[in-house]
C-alpha cells in the first residue's frame, strides 16, 4: 500500500468538457460530418440526465465512422482551456495537489491539448480507429467513463497516490458528474445543470476555474477536513460567481 502523503497533500478531480474546457470534443469531432447540431442536443439532454450516459455516448459516437483521424488533432486544436484552468493547475501543484482529469470525453483529444500542463492524470474514453483506413470507426474503445467510473477512479487515484479523501475535490458541470461530486470531500458544481446543483458542495456560477480552487480550499478549511460520508448531517452549500 502506498505511503500516506504529507497532510497538505490533495487531489482535486475535474470532468473535462465544459468544465476544464469551454467545449464539447464530441461536437467538435462531428462537425465534419455536418450532424454538430444533432450531437449537440443528444449531448444536452445526456448532461441534463434525461439519457442513459453509456448509451447516448455511444449513439453520439456512431456519428463519427468515417470521420478521418486527422479531425482528433484538429479538434484538439479548437480546444479552448476555461479561464482559469491553467491557474488553477499551477496553484494546485504549488500546494502539493494532484490535479486529475476524468472524463465522459476521449483520450486521445485530453492529452494533446493538455500538453505542458503537467496533468499525469487522465482518464477518459477511447476513439475505435481503423488504422488502416485512416478513419474512426464509430466505436468507443474499452471500458466507458461513466458516473460510477468517475467515483470510482477518484477513490483510486486517492488511494494510490497515498492522499486522504478527506482533502480532495470533485469538480463537474452534468449528471453524469453526481457520484463524483458525493464522492470528494467537496463536490463543486461548475456552471452546472440543474440535475448536479443540488449535489455540489460549492456552486461557481462564473467561468473562472480559480473560483473553483479558492472556494474549495475555503470549504476545506473551514471544515477542518471534515469526512465525506459525515456530509449528510453536516452538508453546507456555498454559491460563487453568482449574480
Amino acid at each position: 500500500m502506498t505511503s500516506p502523503r504529507t497532510g497538505t497533500a490533495g487531489l482535486l478531480v475535474s470532468d473535462v468538457d465544459s468544465t476544464f474546457i469551454d467545449q464539447e470534443v464530441i461536437e467538435l469531432l462531428a462537425r465534419s460530418t455536418g450532424r454538430e447540431a444533432e450531437v449537440a442536443a443528444v449531448t444536452e439532454r445526456a448532461m441534463a440526465g434525461e439519457l442513459d450516459f453509456a448509451a447516448s455516448l455511444r449513439a453520439r459516437v456512431a456519428v463519427l465512422r468515417g470521420v478521418p483521424v486527422t479531425e482528433v488533432e484538429a479538434a484538439a486544436r479548437a480546444v479552448t482551456l476555461t479561464h482559469g484552468a491553467r491557474e488553477l493547475v499551477a496553484a494546485a501543484h504549488a500546494a502539493d495537489w494532484t490535479v486529475a482529469l476524468v472524463s465522459g470525453g476521449f483520450t486521445a483529444v485530453i492529452e494533446r491539448f493538455t500538453q505542458g500542463l503537467g496533468i499525469t492524470e487522465i482518464w477518459a474514453n477511447g476513439l475505435g480507429v481503423d488504422e488502416a483506413a485512416g478513419v474512426l470507426t464509430g466505436e468507443v474503445a474499452g471500458t466507458i467513463v461513466d458516473r460510477p467510473a468517475k467515483a470510482a477512479r477518484l477513490r483510486e487515484i486517492a488511494q494510490r497516490l497515498g492522499i486522504d479523501l478527506r482533502r480532495t475535490v470533485g469538480v463537474g458541470d452534468g449528471a453524469n458528474d453526481r457520484d463524483l461530486l458525493r464522492t470528494a470531500a467537496v463536490g463543486v458544481a461548475f456552471c452546472a445543470k440543474p440535475a448536479l446543483r443540488e449535489h455540489a458542495d460549492l456552486i461557481v456560477d462564473e467561468r473562472d476555474l480559480m473560483q473553483v480552487w479558492e472556494g474549495a480550499q475555503r470549504l476545506l478549511a473551514e471544515r477542518g477536513r471534515l469526512q465525506p460520508h459525515a456530509r449528510a448531517q453536516t452538508k453546507s452549500r456555498s454559491t460563487a460567481g453568482s449574480p
